[in-house]
């Protein structure tokens, strides 16, 4: 039976695997372990080690403590206004995130004041 700690950090992998364009493949490599292995973690079939977070951690260029952010709020299912609990599920929400951040940044700041007036507007 997994646990919930591991579906969270498997989700937080997959979640940081996928924004910055990383197959599980790459993702292995520079790990140094099989992809497989990252696809069991990242479904929380397997625990993941102290030592291999940390490697994850620095192939992903996050803090370990990335992979435990939100952790406590999945646990009581808070989710606030319209906003799912778990955007980061969300492949659309992802894929706008990707998106934005391929943009310059000056027309990304543009874009974002856009957004923002938009949503009051809304």
């Amino acid at each position: 039976m997994t646990h919930p700690v591991d579906v969270h950090v498997g989700k937080k992998i997959r979640q940081r695997r996928w924004l910055t364009g990383m197959t599980q493949q790459q993702l292995a490599e520079q790990v140094g372990i099989k992809f497989q292995q990252i696809q069991k973690y990242e479904t929380g079939a397997n625990r993941v080690s102290a030592s291999r977070l940390w490697d994850i951690s620095d192939a992903l260029d996050v803090p370990v403590s990335f992979f435990f952010e939100g952790l406590e709020s999945d646990s009581d299912g808070a989710s606030s206004g319209s906003v799912p609990a778990d955007i980061m599920a969300d492949k659309e929400a992802l894929d706008l995130i990707r998106s934005y951040y391929a943009i310059p940044e000056n027309q990304r700041r543009r874009l974002f004041e856009l957004a923002r007036v938009l949503s009051d507007v809304a």
